[in-house]
């Protein structure tokens, strides 16, 4: 648990124990699992990301069935979007991250039709903006990007048929090459062009909160790094199968080869922020 430093740091610890008690008291119980689950990982606790096993909680309720899984994701929208605060946004972007990384399947289904409606920006984050003070204000850019970004994701997985990030695909990256050997070449384009959007929106990480001992950020920075590296492995499969083909001259080549070397300089400074060594510059 981070330290509490400030007036409005005991505020958010006082709002988190509000929002427990109200919803022990309100929820029905079918729903008081869910929404404990969604407030203990998603605290006022600045600097530190969600415990582990919060969100495996979170995780682990998801599991059960598409009556669970949706509500699950409703409360946690529910919070994102009813938060003034930058550190609890960032953490419902972290938490939301997770799902996507190593959340059941049926959660992951929950989470890519959410709303119905989809679309750009349906986290409806661009306009974020915490004054409190003038690390919130930076945090705010942070959650205006990462919005961003998970969007980015989400929609990338609507081309591929599968999140490219995700553990829980495993099953569809193990036939991987036999895959990609049937796709036409305007299919390998097409892929090519939304992984390259993916690491693109990487390198538009902000700078402005590069700063030692704030291990939410690390956190997050530790999960970019890990979506870059099967990000780059998912574009080295497709060109490996261009390459197969033969084609000489083929216009995704030259932006996917530009961008990887662009996404290098951001997994070095990332390796650095995860393993502590380094500052972000």
């Amino acid at each position: 648990m981070g330290r509490i430093i400030n007036f409005r740091d005991l505020l958010g610890l006082i709002k988190d124990k509000a929002s427990l008690s109200k919803a022990a008291l309100l929820s029905n119980p079918n729903a008081l699992s869910i929404r404990l689950a969604v407030l203990r990982a998603t605290t006022h606790t600045p600097r530190a990301p969600p415990d582990d096993h919060h969100i495996s909680a979170l995780l682990l309720l998801g599991e059960s069935s598409r009556a669970t899984a949706s509500p699950i994701i409703t409360a946690l929208m529910d919070r994102l979007h009813r938060t003034g605060n930058s550190v609890v946004a960032l953490k419902c972007l972290l938490i939301i991250h997770h799902i996507i990384k190593r959340g059941p399947f049926i959660l992951q289904d929950q989470l890519s039709i959410y709303p119905a409606s989809g679309g750009y920006n349906y986290l409806k984050l661009s306009a974020f903006r915490d004054g409190a003070t003038a690390t919130t204000w930076a945090l705010s850019s942070w959650v205006r990007w990462y919005g961003r970004y998970l969007e980015t994701l989400l929609s990338i997985s609507r081309v591929l048929g599968y999140l490219p990030c995700s553990s829980s695909c495993s099953m569809v990256k193990e036939n991987q090459e036999h895959r990609i050997s049937s796709f036409l070449n305007l299919d390998l384009i097409k892929d090519i062009d939304s992984i390259v959007t993916l690491i693109e929106e990487i390198c538009n990480v902000p700078d402005s909160l590069a700063r030692e001992g704030d291990m939410l950020v690390k956190e997050i920075m530790g999960l970019l790094l890990n979506d870059y590296v099967s990000s780059v492995n998912e574009i080295l499969l497709r060109l490996g199968e261009i390459n197969e083909r033969g084609l000489a001259e083929f216009r995704g080549l030259d932006r996917a080869r530009l961008c990887v070397e662009e996404i290098t300089r951001l997994s070095r400074k990332a390796v650095g922020s995860v393993l502590g060594k380094e500052k972000l510059r």
